[in-house]
């Protein structure tokens, strides 16, 4: 009895000793397992702060391309306005991409583009998406921009000292173009959008003289004005000609079948209408053999001179017609192309033989165009510029 009471009193005292140890270890045990999860929530913090800035900055020099390749682009078609070639105008578009590009910073930092290596210029095909740097008649701008960390360049990271890793090497590159194979237009989706096109229609082998400068260059538009003397763009009257059809000057309904002298008014002044392209009810684009068919309109010659002389000196879209079938009201127009021109002067009374609307080649942008690879290039007419990859 004795012996079986002192091993309980030993067990007691046992119990006693463990009780009093096991809440220090554990507290211990708590302490090492939180130094290792603080530091894990810390790497996994310096982690995350980091990717962040990455995914930021990436984003930042995709951006700061896209700008770049865009504002090179948009020179290619400024130069033309000026008269210059794209192969002329390689050193303002250079210059001006990469001016863009220094305006877009990359984690608070300046990009660096070498104008050399960085900024090409090139026809870009948009059925083979090649560009092609070989071909002088660029219409097209690529930009790399390039942050990397061999030299010295590249993004810096918060949190090197954690992760080991002090800085993070981007680039991205972009590429700008403008078209000139316009194969018509899309109706406007916003309210109150037009298409600056003229409901008077030209014919291809006048345009073409135009072109092959066979015609007459007394006139130029400068600082807002029209001066008298050559410019190097040559003129021709768009408007009364003779069409080939009796009773028919030139205008074309693009709209309702009877178009009013006053629909013309409206349409000269500020372009064609979403309820003027639901109104003609087809697409104003080419058909399968790159042809659009447009009914002709009599027009009144001195009811639209007002509104013709209200825009001399804008860009205007107009349409180039081959053959043109009928009389009058019924007559009807192939539509081969379209281009960009605009009024020089405008005399619609008087005789017959004195009356001209006289036109020059101008370039044009033509907001809503359709691209169609297979049609012929137009001269002066462009597409806005547009990223393609």
């Amino acid at each position: 009895m004795r012996y079986t009471s002192k091993l309980a009193a030993i067990a007691v005292c046992k119990s006693l000793r463990y009780s009093t140890r096991l809440p220090h270890q554990r507290k211990g045990a708590a302490a090492v397992f939180g130094v290792f999860l603080l530091a894990g929530l810390l790497i996994m913090s310096a982690v995350a702060v980091d990717f962040g800035r990455i995914s930021v900055s990436r984003s930042e020099i995709k951006r700061t391309a896209d700008s770049a390749a865009m504002s090179g682009a948009w020179e290619l078609f400024d130069a033309a306005v000026e008269g210059q070639t794209p192969s002329a105008a390689q050193s303002s578009v250079l210059e001006m991409a990469s001016l863009f590009a220094a305006k877009n910073t990359v984690a608070s930092n300046v990009p660096t583009v070498n104008e050399q290596t960085d900024i090409e210029m090139g026809y870009y095909d948009m059925e083979t998406g090649l560009l092609d740097t070989s071909n002088p008649d660029y219409n097209a701008v690529r930009v790399h921009v390039r942050q990397r960390e061999a030299d010295g360049s590249g993004i810096s990271l918060f949190f090197g000292a954690v992760t080991g890793r002090h800085k993070q090497s981007l680039e991205a590159r972009s590429t700008a173009a403008l078209f000139k194979k316009i194969g018509g237009f899309y109706r406007p989706k916003k309210s109150g959008e037009t298409l600056n096109i003229l409901p008077i229609a030209l014919d291809l082998e006048t345009w073409e003289k135009v072109i092959a400068k066979q015609t007459e260059d007394k006139l130029g538009y400068s600082n807002g004005q029209v001066t008298n003397g050559a410019d190097g763009y040559f003129e021709c009257s768009l408007y009364p000609t003779g069409t080939g059809s009796p009773g028919n000057r030139g205008t074309v309904d693009i709209g309702s079948a009877n178009n009013s002298t006053s629909d013309l008014r409206r349409q000269i002044l500020h372009g064609i209408s979403q309820q003027d392209l639901v109104d003609l009810g087809k697409p104003l684009a080419f058909d399968s053999n790159h042809e659009l068919q447009l009914n002709g309109d009599t027009g009144i010659s001195a009811g639209i001179k007002a509104q013709l002389a209200e825009i001399i000196g804008q860009p205007r879209i107009i349409p180039i017609f081959t053959t043109v079938h009928g009389n009058g009201n019924n007559a009807m127009y192939t539509i081969v192309r379209f281009e960009g021109i605009r009024i020089l002067g405008v005399k619609l009374t008087g005789p017959m033989k004195k009356k001209h609307v006289t036109i020059q080649p101008a370039p044009t942008v033509a907001h809503h165009s359709i691209i169609e690879e297979e049609i012929i290039e137009s001269e002066y007419l462009f597409t806005p510029v547009m990223l393609v990859e």
